[in-house]
């Protein structure tokens, strides 16, 4: 064998392997989109009685401009035997005088050196451990709370004794641009679809941020005291590794406001992506040797679930290794490669196309779902800086005071 064809062969493999593993991608995103037709949506009716004690926990760094509004639709939910609870962490504002006027208990955490939602809610649960309640809600103090999402979180939790999610979605602001449009239908995809998928298949569901109930017994077997950027995700994979895999309760809502001032969406998308990225290359090993140790085929399944990158990143690998692919062929005649791509690229595509047809043709018009390209192509420095420099520590979003569009 001469250099010329060492190299043909070596490139070859390369390219192979790549395709596959960019097939199988997308063919676990095409099966979660596919099973997600078949969820009615409808996991929690009838549980368990409404005399259990639950808490709300709500971590609060300098919110004074949208906790009230957030603590008042929470209170509203809430029976005498309820609990609402604020964790003013490293609050310079009013936010604890305006929670207390509200009618939540307020503790104040003062550490600047330990900054991070993990390390306020791990404050929250030991200021509850003398007297525990039955279950604990985690709404983040941005957030609008649909009527009756507390209880439909709180009764599914005490009736499965697994942690809970919310269907944890982003709200558009009035007159949206299209970047913010596919930005909330890619939220949509990931938070909303694909759990929907899973449910379906009976596998677990990550962790989403916010809206999410855990019974007393569960949450106190794993440690929240972290930085962790994407501290909800982490979460999430500790217990399933744990032996408490987290079920999706799709019928309670949670909504935030996508950020208006660029600097925020793009700090936002920045942690969100970079502490994506930083769990799957973390947690995946994790739970393939934990699938061996335990035999346990659903953490198999998660690392599966985990390893689908974030939607943007896996079209941008796909477009790169196309271009590739078809280079290759041309100069080489070996079209295997291109043909695995291709075939990816159309179970990519089948997979977007059917969650907007099901999903998103209400708020996501189809010439907004064309400006996609435009929408990689800001994300594009996004994920070279998580080459260069990816973010490692926890930073607030700064809000807005934008309300939020009508459905």
């Amino acid at each position: 064998m001469n250099i010329n064809q060492y190299w043909v062969l070596s490139t070859q493999i390369i390219l192979l392997v790549s395709a596959l593993i960019v097939l199988i991608l997308s063919l676990v995103l095409f099966i979660e989109c596919i099973a997600a037709l078949f969820n009615t949506g409808k996991q929690s009716n009838n549980f368990a009685e409404r005399d259990h004690q639950v808490t709300v926990l709500v971590p609060a760094h300098n919110e004074e401009t949208v906790i009230s509004a957030t603590l008042t639709q929470i209170k509203s939910q809430l029976a005498k035997q309820h609990q609402l609870v604020v964790i003013a962490d490293n609050c310079t504002d009013a936010t604890a005088e305006i929670a207390r006027t509200v009618g939540a208990t307020v503790i104040e955490r003062h550490d600047p050196h330990h900054r991070g939602k993990g390390y306020a809610l791990d404050y929250g649960l030991r200021f509850l451990e003398s007297d525990p309640p039955d279950v604990v809600v985690f709404v983040d103090a941005d957030c609008e709370v649909a009527p009756g999402a507390i209880e439909q979180l709180s009764q599914y939790a005490i009736a499965t004794n697994r942690p809970v999610q919310a269907t944890y979605l982003i709200a558009k602001a009035h007159h949206p641009s299209p970047k913010e449009s596919v930005s909330a239908f890619a939220f949509k995809v990931k938070n909303f679809v694909r759990l929907l998928g899973l449910a379906k298949m009976g596998i677990p569901c990550l962790l989403t941020g916010t809206g999410m109930a855990f019974p007393w017994s569960v949450i106190r077997t794993v440690d929240l005291a972290s930085g962790y950027i994407v501290e909800d995700m982490k979460l999430g994979l500790d217990l399933t590794i744990a032996g408490f895999s987290p079920v999706f309760c799709p019928e309670a809502h949670v909504t935030a406001l996508l950020p208006q001032q660029a600097k925020a969406a793009k700090s936002q998308r920045t942690r969100w992506e970079h502490g994506h990225l930083k769990t799957l290359f973390t947690y995946v090993p994790m739970l393939m040797q934990a699938a061996v140790k335990q035999s346990r085929l659903d953490l198999l399944l998660s690392a599966l679930d985990l390893s689908v990158p974030p939607l943007s990143l896996l079209i941008m690998i796909w477009s790169l290794l196309m271009v590739i692919t078809l280079l290759f062929a041309a100069s080489a005649g070996i079209w295997l490669s291109a043909i695995v791509m291709a075939t990816a690229g159309l179970l990519l595509l089948s997979a977007i196309l059917l969650a907007w047809l099901k999903f998103g043709r209400a708020d996501l018009s189809l010439g907004q779902l064309l400006a996609i390209p435009i929408y990689i192509l800001w994300k594009i420095p996004l994920y070279l800086q998580f080459l260069l420099r990816p973010q490692s520590s926890w930073i607030r979003t700064e809000r807005d005071s934008v309300k939020i569009s009508e459905p």
